[in-house]
């Protein structure tokens, strides 16, 4: 789950990482009102969840409280990569001697969480990446200790850093690291981190993406939330319940259990096959689940065919044939359906898919060939 600049600064504040004075407006006459309060020049910011705000016109600096409400209303409203601009925030100016990176993500790799830094700050870290690799520099935090002071000197040290920048930056980066552990991010960066002209370190912008499988321990985090940055099925899905996730392939996949669903994806792309999707619905396939499961896989143009592949354990599988077929009742389907069933049961049920004329197999690569012919037809 991605959040806005403004609401990532706010979190990195509790870690007790300097930042510029702030805070957001929805109206012109807000921002005015922002920098009256700021007494300095000040920088409008589009609040949007794409990059490029500053080539687009989404930045602006203004000296006067009336040059911010100008540029207040020339941002907002303005579209950034198709998105709306519908909140700016306005932040004291700062002066800038220095633009650095710094930034905390999951080394899948290693197996662990990398603290990451590179002098060149205010450019997108992957380009970075592909044109000066070796202008990045990495420490790997242990799993139980985390960052330590000496590592995160050594990152200072190979960016340029002396003196008390040192110190400054041990303290910022492992408030980041912290801030990502506590917070379970996927990604918490200061891009850029600036040595002001003099001599500090102030954290100008500020991204982190947060783990939304892990909202349950922070249900202050879902008011962050922005709607608009969500695919409307994988919303959908989510709020029935559902692990739903569009892809862009043409068999749209629904199945019981999240495993079975990585299976299954994986025998349709074996056999020359695209999934467009992945839905789990779920144990206890009833016909109500099936139901909504089936709007959001119908609602997809893309979706040529529909692979049931359910797993009748502790739910009998003629009571999951009795809720497929309920569902296709209550929701017509002219795509064509293949269904795999396997589990207790699955004789009688079956019998009761091929009474609704509903193609049935106990084998996932029998079902994976026949519905990806179907989808070819």
């Amino acid at each position: 789950m991605r959040i806005h600049e403004y609401q990532a600064r706010e979190i990195i504040r509790r870690y007790n990482i300097p930042t510029p004075s702030a805070d957001v407006a929805s109206i012109p006459s807000e921002a005015r009102k922002i920098a009256e309060r700021l007494r300095a020049p000040v920088v409008v910011k589009a609040q949007v969840l794409v990059g490029g705000r500053g080539k687009a016109g989404g930045v602006k600096l203004a000296q006067t409280p009336r040059e911010a409400e100008a540029a207040a209303g020339a941002i907002l409203g303005m579209e950034i990569k198709g998105i709306t601009v519908e909140k700016v925030m306005v932040a004291e100016a700062t002066k800038i001697a220095r633009e650095l990176y710094l930034g905390v993500v999951v080394d899948r790799r290693a197996r662990t969480v990398a603290v990451m830094g590179s002098p060149e700050g205010g450019v997108d870290i992957e380009e970075v990446a592909r044109s000066s690799p070796e202008r990045i520099v990495k420490a790997h935090a242990h799993p139980m200790l985390g960052l330590f002071d000496y590592q995160a000197r050594e990152l200072a040290l190979a960016m340029g850093l002396d003196g008390r920048l040192l110190r400054d930056f041990t303290l910022i980066s492992r408030g980041l690291y912290q801030a990502f552990i506590e917070c379970d991010a996927s990604l918490a960066e200061i891009n850029p981190l600036v040595v002001t002209d003099d001599g500090k370190l102030v954290a100008v912008d500020t991204k982190m993406v947060l783990d939304d499988n892990a909202l349950f321990r922070h249900k202050d985090f879902e008011a962050l939330r922005d709607p608009s940055d969500e695919d409307e099925a994988e919303r959908m899905g989510r709020e029935l319940g559902f692990s739903y996730v569009r892809l862009d392939g043409s068999i749209g996949c629904m199945v019981n259990g999240a495993g079975l669903a990585m299976a299954t994806m994986d025998v349709i792309e074996l056999y020359g096959g695209s999934p467009a999707n992945f839905l789990d619905i779920g144990g206890g396939a009833r016909s109500e689940r099936v139901a909504a499961a089936f709007r959001l896989l119908i609602a997809d143009p893309g979706v040529k065919a529909v692979l049931l592949n359910i797993f009748g354990g502790i739910t009998r599988c003629d009571e999951v044939a009795k809720g497929i077929i309920a569902a296709l009742r209550e929701v017509p389907c002219a795509l064509p359906i293949v269904v795999r069933l396997v589990g207790t049961n699955e004789a009688e049920g079956r019998a009761l898919l091929a009474q609704a004329g509903l193609a049935s197999t106990t084998s996932m690569v029998d079902a994976a060939k026949m519905v990806i012919e179907k989808a070819r037809d």
